[in-house]
């Protein structure tokens, strides 16, 4: 039409001599059919820009939304809806599943030594690493922080076909990674989980597989693990008593039992070691291996600890003034820089001498911050407190925390004294111990001692102090007071102290 228009005015404005007409009509409709082209033109050119940015956000979006901005693979977003049409492929196709679950080793520590950077060079090259030994058709996504998933169809006759691809991917992360000219030497832990009955969805199947990575990295790490329904049963288990114990620290439920520790020269009682027992009301007294772990990764050791402290503490309290009382400490207590504040402050309160507590400590507390457990021990025993390496001859740098720290006395770990009358070895590494506490002027206590043999033997290598079943049973509050009365082992107390003892009994009992 414009076209049509404009040449009808054109053909117009020319006389037959050439001259131009001076219509002003046809003039003005020239001007505004060129105007209204111009504008068609640049709005058409707007429109089609504006769709190519548009689908390029989109897209932006889309890269966003799916992938993972570090590593480039899919996110867990991506991964659940990829994982969706793979299943969907594997029925049909008569295939099955197989998720694996990696997770980079003591990744925190890396990023602690060697600083954020370093921890995303090595997630890059991480995830370059898991693409090359992925076979072809594989779905690889990073779920998020230190975690990749790997996912590939197998034949469900031949599951080993997935052990062999776990078993590259640890063979590959064995070999050093070189980062900013650091080389890092790691190791992985793989979870598996499998399409089938328990696993019919991809979310089932994440779920499986992250719970198998769990049971791999609980292990030490540096291993594979399959998903069985025994895993689930278990982190079942594990939460309900997470659960229960939030209820039964402040319902006092759990309590101290005593274990006697024995003067090997004299035969005397001189100490108690206190342990955890969880009195469950369903289930009776229930031993610290099935509950103490969970408190310390549930954050609730530090409650816990400090309200079975105060418990045994008052007990102890009127006990004759050469008893003493033993008490461990937690992994993350020694790392805390208010624990010993806290002590010293429970102490006054109760009223219990500084001098009548000992404090043990495993090899695994320090590992993490030997600094702060320097500063933790050196506040302790300033104020008094006695300090025991527990367990000692199990862990890895003895003789440096031997240097570094000022320790009163070290224990030997049950499973030398076990076996000391029937294997040299282990007869040789107590010999070993106690003359090093020797030369460091260190008294040796020797633990699980079961029969007199063993208790003559330790007496006879130089042992100070004994305790296990041949010196009887770990005991709660209202039998230790029993055996003390019999001994004469308990201060004369006010009538007020006596009320309130008997009343400590009756809810012991």
């Amino acid at each position: 039409m414009f076209v049509a228009t404009g040449g009808a005015a054109l053909s117009m404005l020319f006389d037959a001599t050439g001259g131009i007409s001076v219509d002003r009509v046809l003039l003005i409709a020239l001007l505004l059919n060129i105007a209204l082209i111009l504008f068609g033109w640049r709005r058409d050119s707007a429109i089609r820009e504006a769709a190519l940015l548009n689908a390029a956000a989109e897209a932006r979006a889309l890269a966003q939304a799916t992938r993972d901005p570090l590593t480039g693979l899919v996110n867990r977003r991506a991964l659940v809806e990829d994982g969706c049409a793979m299943i969907a492929q594997a029925k049909r196709r008569y295939k099955a599943v197989a998720l694996l679950m990696v997770n980079i080793d003591q990744f925190r520590r890396i990023n602690h030594y060697h600083g954020h950077a370093i921890g995303d060079a090595l997630l890059r090259e991480f995830a370059d690493a898991i693409a090359v030994v992925a076979p072809a058709g594989a779905l690889l996504a990073r779920p998020g922080g230190d975690g990749f998933a790997c996912a590939v169809l197998f034949d469900p006759a031949v599951p080993q076909t997935v052990d062999r691809l776990a078993e590259r991917l640890m063979s590959r992360m064995a070999t050093p990674f070189t980062i900013a000219g650091l080389e890092l030497h790691l190791s992985a832990s793989i979870g598996v989980a499998r399409t089938d009955a328990d696993n019919p969805t991809i979310e089932a199947l994440l779920r499986s597989a992250d719970i198998a990575l769990g049971a791999a990295k609980a292990a030490g790490g540096r291993q594979t693990i399959w998903f069985d329904a025994s895993m689930e049963r278990a982190l079942q288990a594990r939460a309900d008593i997470a659960d229960g114990l939030r209820r039964a620290i402040p319902a006092r439920e759990i309590i101290p039992y005593f274990d006697p520790q024995i003067d090997l020269a004299t035969g005397q009682l001189i100490a108690f070691e206190m342990l955890a027992r969880w009195n469950h009301p369903k289930h009776g007294i229930i031993t610290p291996e099935s509950f103490i772990a969970i408190a310390e990764e549930t954050g609730a050791m530090n409650e816990l600890s400090f309200a079975l402290m105060r418990h045994a503490l008052v007990e102890a309290r009127d006990w004759a003034p050469g008893l003493k009382l033993s008490v461990n400490i937690a992994p993350s207590q020694i790392g805390d820089a208010r624990f010993a504040q806290r002590l010293l402050q429970l102490l006054t309160e109760i009223g219990f001498p500084a001098d009548r507590l000992e404090i043990e400590i495993t090899e695994a507390a320090l590992f993490a911050d030997l600094a702060m457990a320097q500063t933790v021990i050196a506040s302790l025993k300033n104020q008094g407190i006695g300090i025991v390496l527990d367990d000692f001859g199990t862990g890895y740098s003895s003789l440096a925390h031997l240097r570094a720290l000022p320790f009163d006395r070290l224990k030997v770990d049950r499973s030398f004294i076990a076996s000391i009358n029937d294997s040299g070895d282990s007869a040789a590494i107590v010999t070993a111990i106690v003359r090093l506490g020797e030369s460091l002027n260190l008294a040796i206590t020797a633990e699980g001692v079961e029969n007199a043999p063993t208790a003559a033997r330790m007496q006879a290598m130089g042992a100070s102090r004994a305790q296990g079943y041949h010196y009887g049973k770990p005991m709660n509050a209202a039998q230790t007071r029993a055996v003390l009365a019999q001994r004469h082992l308990l201060r004369q107390a006010s009538a007020l102290d006596m009320a309130e003892q008997s009343a400590r009994v009756r809810q012991s009992a």
